[in-house]
């Protein structure tokens, strides 16, 4: 009995080991190694093909087996999966639609395999694939169309292996940016430039070119070309340097404790010469402990920044303490301070903060610029500059010969030229044309009381198709006085302050005695601009005629005025 019972204990293990490795239905080995995290890990386990597990898995781990293949349905159901790792087969068939199921994927290990060539098909699903490993096949370029074109999302890439011979225009296309990539192309002998350029922003870079180093170095250049940005940091690999070798770094920023690694790792590599030039230490707060410093006879660029530590320091103002002599700290550029010790240097603020200089200064000129401005404004520069140009413009116009003017008499002979609003014309033409032009009708023979005088009248006087200032310069210049109809009307009109700003200027400033002042009602002083000072003073006084509103005194008044305008006869 007891026999029989050890017998079947070992018959029911045997079928329980069996049954984790086959699936009784399709003949299927299965893998039940997971964990509480839905985590599989399957590898070093003998499968020759994709075995069976948990439609629940999240991570699959099928490295260092035997698979050859992968089928269209061997992944079918594991929809939440999203890493798996093939790497270390013999996987040389991939079913076109094999990993399609596979749309929550962002890990895929296929490194270490037999594939020979590889199907852009396999990952067109793949849309939330990050992470994509093609190391170490046997395929001699990348597939055409892209492999990856739809991969948005795709921040870390390796490819390439030792079979890999090319790398052409359109190979990576559909990659924008990536945190990292890596490049295995020891034997790679086609590159087209530009390749890698379309990747940025490009975090890490790790190339194997060790070929193209030694043999091609213009294929090389251009790789290195296509990847080299300022943040962009790159690890060459396989690198086997032969026979003494001169090792050159140009314009470069460097960490002190890089340098000291990068001594390390050449340590025994046969190299005659390192030289450094246009290097920039990235890190000069590794030294926080350091005390002394000797760091003279060097080419130093006298710049604001290192001028100011090095005198600063030469002061006994910082932390350490310079060893050597001040004269051994000498300026090799810029070229106007070559061979002067730095202690005598004085770099002024202009070469040292111009953003500062150029904004005060620029603040400094407007301020004053303003202040100009209010200051001429003030004094009424801008209206005699402005009265300037007038009667220059007008004067030289004048100047031309014209047909129509020479040939008036009429502007050659005015008594008067009469400036007054259009809303006092009725004033003008009712009482100061009838009584100044048309003969008296009392008969009267007292000297210069019969001759009627001549008055210049914009209404009537001003030549057609003619510029307005030509026209004023004209009647001004050809009349022997200028009579201005003052009123509340006159200066509340456009035309009339010009006029009376272009007489002012003209004729105030030539003496005073050609204008004649008639005020139609009484007028305060205020009400005149304070720019026309001296029709100001001459409002001030008794020069002005007043238009009397009683019928008495009004022959007084065209007695004075015709006076007024016949005083150089008199």
């Amino acid at each position: 009995m007891r026999h029989l019972t050890t017998c079947s204990l070992t018959l029911l293990l045997a079928s329980l080991i069996r049954g984790q490795m086959l699936n009784g239905d399709e003949g299927r080995p299965s893998c039940s190694r997971c964990d509480l995290h839905l985590s599989c890990n399957c590898s070093y386990s003998g499968f020759t093909s994709i075995p069976m597990v948990t439609d629940q898995a999240l991570s699959l781990d099928l490295s260092f087996n035997n698979i050859t293949m992968v089928t269209q349905d061997d992944l079918m159901g594991l929809s939440r999966l999203r890493a798996l790792d093939l790497h270390g087969n013999r996987l040389a068939v991939i079913h076109p639609s094999a990993f399609d199921p596979l749309w929550s994927l962002e890990e895929l290990d296929l490194s270490d395999n037999q594939l020979t060539t590889l199907n852009h098909k396999w990952f067109s699903k793949l849309e939330v694939l990050q992470q994509l490993n093609l190391l170490d096949n046997p395929y001699s370029r990348l597939s055409s169309p892209s492999l990856f074109y739809g991969l948005v999302r795709l921040r870390r890439l390796m490819f390439g292996g030792s079979d890999l011979k090319e790398l052409r225009t359109g190979d990576l296309l559909g990659v924008t940016e990536l945190d990292e990539l890596t490049v295995h192309a020891n034997n790679l002998a086609r590159y087209d430039s530009g390749t890698l350029g379309d990747i940025w922003p490009l975090g890490h870079v790790t190339l194997s070119l060790h070929g193209p180093f030694l043999t091609n170095v213009t294929l090389a250049a251009a790789v290195l070309a296509d990847i080299s940005y300022p943040e962009t940091q790159i690890t060459l690999e396989d690198l086997h340097l032969v026979g003494n070798q001169h090792l050159s770094f140009r314009n470069f920023s460097v960490s002190d404790q890089s340098i000291v690694d990068l001594l390390v790792v050449i340590d025994g590599v046969p190299i005659s010469v390192i030289s450094m030039e246009d290097v920039t230490l990235t890190d000069l707060h590794s030294y926080k402990r350091l005390e002394n410093l000797q760091a003279g006879y060097n080419k130093y660029v006298c710049g604001c920044d290192f001028v100011n530590f090095l005198q600063s320091q030469l002061k006994g103002g910082g932390d350490v303490k310079l060893t050597d002599r001040e004269d051994s700290y000498a300026c090799d550029s810029p070229l106007h301070l070559r061979g002067e010790a730095v202690s005598q240097v004085h770099l002024s603020v202009v070469v040292c903060h111009p953003v500062l200089f150029i904004s005060v200064s620029c603040g400094v000129a407007l301020l004053i610029g303003v202040l100009i401005c209010v200051l001429l404004w003030r004094l009424h520069a801008f209206w005699y500059l402005k009265m300037t140009w007038a009667w220059l413009k007008a004067k030289r116009s004048s100047q031309k010969p014209r047909k129509d003017i020479l040939e008036s008499e009429v502007l050659q002979s005015f008594d008067a030229f009469v400036s007054y609003s259009e809303r006092d014309a009725g004033w003008v033409e009712n009482f100061l044309v009838p009584e100044l032009e048309e003969p008296r009708e009392d008969g009267s023979t007292s000297p210069g009381s019969s001759r009627p005088l001549s008055l210049c009248l914009h209404k009537r006087d001003f030549l057609p198709g003619h510029w307005i200032m030509d026209n004023i310069m004209s009647a001004i210049e050809h009349s022997r006085h200028t009579v201005f109809i003052l009123s509340e009307n006159f200066l509340q009109s456009d035309w009339c302050r010009y006029e009376l700003d272009f007489s002012h200027f003209w004729l105030f400033d030539a003496g005073g005695d050609a204008a004649i002042l008639i005020l139609l009602e009484p007028l305060p002083k205020d009400n005149i601009p304070k720019r026309f000072c001296k029709l100001r003073k001459l409002m001030s006084s008794t020069t002005y005629l007043e238009w009397p509103q009683e019928e008495e005194r009004r022959p007084e008044f065209w007695r004075s005025l015709r006076n007024a305008l016949r005083g150089d006869d008199d």
